[in-house]
């Protein structure tokens, strides 16, 4: 009987295709641009008008097929007066039955809704009473087609910097979590303002207590202009001194000391900013009143507390709890902090991911903090970012994880780890589009050359995409950058297993075990390496030692479920597999996905396909 009922519903689906595609013949194709060139850019916009894809700053955004048509025969003829009859000829042919007047203004409606253009004050689409359309936006024909995401349009830069990390010359080793943040808030600010480039936060902060020539740092990062300083605290009293300088002959350009209460911290970072971009002759743009500097609360222990969270979390591992409480204290403190709710909320749902507790108890709570952030402020991409991941991972609900990601990379399209999400996650393990992960991890990695994140990040894209070579070397030189992280040294050992050099694989698989604990997602990888190179014994010996932890404390069970069918212990994976689908185990997204080789190993079994079917991601 089931299987009857399958055939009638994939006879029905064939049924729908058919009437679809020929619908799309009635209605007629929209004739591409009279050029050999088909792609074109205006404003933050482009449009790839034979993919009939549009983008915003490089990301794609979704609009259906009417919508795009009405842009791409008013780009086709843009200055010109496009006439309603003209576009029902086009769009809508004479036996097609429709409302035509409400299918054009509802299509008009769309495309400004994804142009966010308004039609009482246009920059793109002008309505003429009673005549039609106009495209009033530049257009510039671009030579091919995009079909990558690429980033925004680059500006003009007029200086460069670097901000060093502040030394923090007190005596309470706490002090430097305030001193790292206070630095990162005067990267915040100063990225802020128009035509100066500033080194990303993870490249400068790569230099902390590393005793380097500037000119160095300066040919490194290809900057002009280093900011070093230090920060003492003693009580309620703040001294900070802050020194500019040329990098390429040690001149200082500027320099002041501030000696204030802690409740002026604020006021010194924004006048920092102000300072520099006075004495480097670059425009503020905007409202020059607001404040760059924008802390999200005026409760100093709350901030305090933020700025340890936040530095906690990056470390992962036994860190993550431990920042986690931080951050909760800080919305305690004050339960409007937006910018703490996004790190309670990636704190919950990278605990989850990584393993560290039940989803149950996790990703609920990651999703609840994140929905409080953006309520809190729409503003901040950290919020987005934070919700686009929680759903992700947490409800498996790719649609609005898409919509988050892009609204997160539109409000700030440095947020490295908001594209670096966007790019493995959401691009490659959840919608398979590999050449678009690699380009946005590309992007990463451009804007923050010396960040061990962005290297292992891109390293696993292109690993993906096939391009073994280039995704070996800059997986080792990510733990280079950061001989202690364990995501580096797990990554290596994937990538590896995915360029096939088992052995290899196996020994960097157990330096990601030994310096993190023997983390499971390690344990997968060493296990499948040694399967696939003819280790079984051992392979086995690997799943053991995760058997007999998960009799002790929690143990994903899709890790369980990959371990298993890796030593041929089929009936055991599918049990696991079933235990991961039940608790929406968070990491079932990429051991199961399709672009993970091994994944086949339980994709084959009929047993499988069942429990994937119903998941609306691992059925693709």
């Amino acid at each position: 009987m089931l299987d009857l009922i399958r055939t009638f519903g994939e006879n029905d689906r064939q049924e729908a295709r058919h009437w679809r595609n020929n619908r799309a013949t009635q209605a007629g194709d929209v004739s591409p641009l009279p050029s050999a060139q088909a792609a074109v850019r205006f404003g933050d916009f482009s449009a790839d008008l034979r993919a009939g894809e549009l983008r915003k700053n490089g990301l794609r955004i979704k609009l259906q097929v009417q919508p795009f048509q009405v842009l791409q025969i008013l780009l086709e003829r843009a200055g010109e007066v496009i006439s309603r009859e003209e576009l029902q000829k086009r769009i809508w042919p004479a036996d097609t039955f429709v409302d035509f007047d409400h299918g054009l203004n509802n299509a008009v409606k769309k495309l400004r809704e994804a142009l966010g253009d308004d039609a009482e004050k246009p920059r793109f689409i002008e309505t003429l009473s009673k005549r039609g359309y106009r495209f009033i936006g530049r257009v510039e024909e671009l030579a091919n087609a995009v079909r990558t995401p690429l980033g925004p349009p680059a500006p003009v830069i007029v200086d460069s910097i670097a901000v060093l990390p502040f030394t923090s010359m007190s005596p309470d080793s706490e002090d430097e979590f305030f001193t790292d943040g206070m630095t990162e808030e005067i990267i915040n600010a100063l990225a802020q303002i128009e035509h100066l480039h500033v080194a990303a936060r993870s490249s400068a902060f790569f230099f902390k207590s590393k005793h380097v020539d500037l000119q160095a740092i300066g040919e490194r990062l290809k900057v002009r202009t280093v900011l070093e300083g230090n920060v003492r605290r003693a009580g309620n009293r703040l001294r900070i001194t802050a020194q500019l300088v040329n990098v390429a002959d040690g001149y200082h350009l500027w320099s002041e000391r501030y000696d204030r209460e802690m409740k002026d911290v604020f006021e010194i970072q924004d006048e920092i900013a102000r300072s520099i971009a006075d004495r480097l002759k670059v425009t503020l743009g905007g409202d020059r009143q607001e404040p760059l500097v924008k802390a999200g609360t005026k409760n100093l222990e709350a901030y305090e507390l933020y700025l340890k969270g936040r530095a906690l979390l990056p470390r992962r591992g036994s860190a993550i709890p431990r920042g986690l409480e931080c951050l909760e204290r800080a919305v305690r403190l004050d339960p409007g902090y937006a910018r703490a709710w996004a790190g309670v909320a990636d704190s919950y749902t990278t605990l989850g991911y990584y393993g560290l507790a039940r989803p149950e108890a996790t990703m609920p709570k990651g999703m609840e903090a994140a929905r409080r952030s953006v309520a809190l402020d729409p503003s901040l991409a950290e919020a987005h970012s934070a919700l686009a991941m929680a759903r992700l991972m947490g409800a498996w609900d790719k649609a609005e994880a898409e919509r988050e990601f892009l609204r997160a990379l539109e409000l700030n399209p440095k947020y490295l780890q908001a594209r670096g999400w966007y790019a493995l996650f959401y691009l490659q393990f959840a919608e398979g589009r590999l050449p678009e992960g690699v380009a946005q991890a590309k992007l990463a990695l451009e804007s923050d050359p010396l960040s061990s994140y962005a290297h292992t990040i891109y390293s696993f894209t292109c690993a993906f995409a096939g391009k073994h070579a280039e995704a070996v070397q800059v997986s080792r030189r990510a733990v280079e950058l950061d001989s202690e992280s364990y995501l580096a040294h797990a990554i290596l050992a994937a990538v590896l297993y995915l360029s096939e050099r088992f052995e290899e694989a196996v020994a960097a698989s157990e330096s990601a075990l030994a310096i993190s604990g023997r983390h499971p997602w390690a344990m997968v990888v060493l296990a499948e390496s040694l399967a696939d190179c003819g280790k079984r014994a051992e392979a086995e010996a690997a799943y053991s030692e995760l058997i007999c932890r998960a009799r002790r404390s929690y143990v994903q069970p899709s890790s369980l479920a990959m371990t298993a069918a890796a030593v041929g212990l089929q009936d055991e994976a599918i049990r696991y597999a079933r235990e991961a689908f039940e608790i929406r185990d968070p990491f079932s997204p990429v051991w199961f996905s399709k672009i993970w080789p091994p994944s086949a190993r339980l994709r084959m079994d009929p047993r499988f396909a069942g429990l994937a079917e119903d998941t609306g991601w691992l059925s693709e």
